[in-house]
């Protein structure tokens, strides 16, 4: 099994947020796949709190919860450092996280 080596990078964004007149998760997905990424994710949270402190949640009778969304990406050292720059021009306000992670395909 031959595995890679590289940089597991997630963003937390809130659902509603916009950047530029489009959602932030959304933007996040568009700029790195204009920037080249290989692939990208979106994932809706349930519930969750920032910063803030200030707790998001879905209820039955919440129509719009503004949940957290999770933005990732699997990508190289290089890659992740090239598109972290990219951001920073963007002057956006934005909380990530970044560590190493081990990847592969299956079947080799």
């Amino acid at each position: 099994m031959e595995s890679a080596r590289g940089i597991y990078l997630k963003f937390y964004v809130s659902e509603y947020r916009e950047h530029k007149g489009i959602l932030v998760f959304e933007w996040l997905l568009e700029r790195a796949r204009k920037f080249g990424l290989e692939g990208g994710t979106a994932t809706r949270a349930v519930a969750g709190f920032g910063r803030h402190g200030a707790l998001h949640e879905e209820t039955f009778l919440e129509i719009a919860a503004d949940l957290p969304v999770e933005v990732s990406f699997v990508l190289t050292e290089e890659e992740a450092a090239l598109f972290l720059d990219l951001l920073q021009l963007e002057n956006i306000d934005l909380f990530y996280v970044k560590f190493p992670v081990e990847y592969g395909f299956l079947p080799d």
